[in-house]
């Protein structure tokens, strides 16, 4: 099974920490600092993918409707946010979100949710 993961974060330090979480654990990541640019990236060969929900231009949610309704890829996704807002958990169920993490990322949740993910 593939171990590539997209990682789509526009804080650096959060999106480095990340990086460094999966890397380290064997993961091959790609990387992109926004909605936009984590679609023109995005194909079918990605076990999941490590999302912010707050970003612009196209937010989290944003991203993976877009994802769904316009290339029609239906990829796991881990969304990571930083806001304690319940309205986050409610719109992440309607979309299939997989998981929802707390920043700051604890790196053992994010890999334990990885592999029951891409198993």
């Amino acid at each position: 099974m593939s171990k590539k993961i997209l990682v789509v974060e526009d804080n650096d330090f959060v999106r480095m920490q990340i990086l460094t979480f999966l890397k380290a654990a064997d993961y091959e990541c790609v990387e992109a600092t926004d909605g936009n640019n984590a679609l023109s990236l995005v194909d079918n060969s990605f076990s999941a993918a490590v999302v912010d929900v707050r970003m612009e231009p196209l937010n989290g949610f944003e991203f993976i409707r877009q994802l769904e309704e316009t290339y029609q890829l239906k990829i796991p996704v881990i969304l990571v946010t930083g806001d304690q807002n319940p309205d986050i958990l409610t719109e992440s169920g309607k979309l299939g979100v997989s998981a929802v993490l707390m920043k700051p990322v604890q790196k053992d949740r994010l890999l334990k949710m990885l592999e029951r993910l891409i198993q």
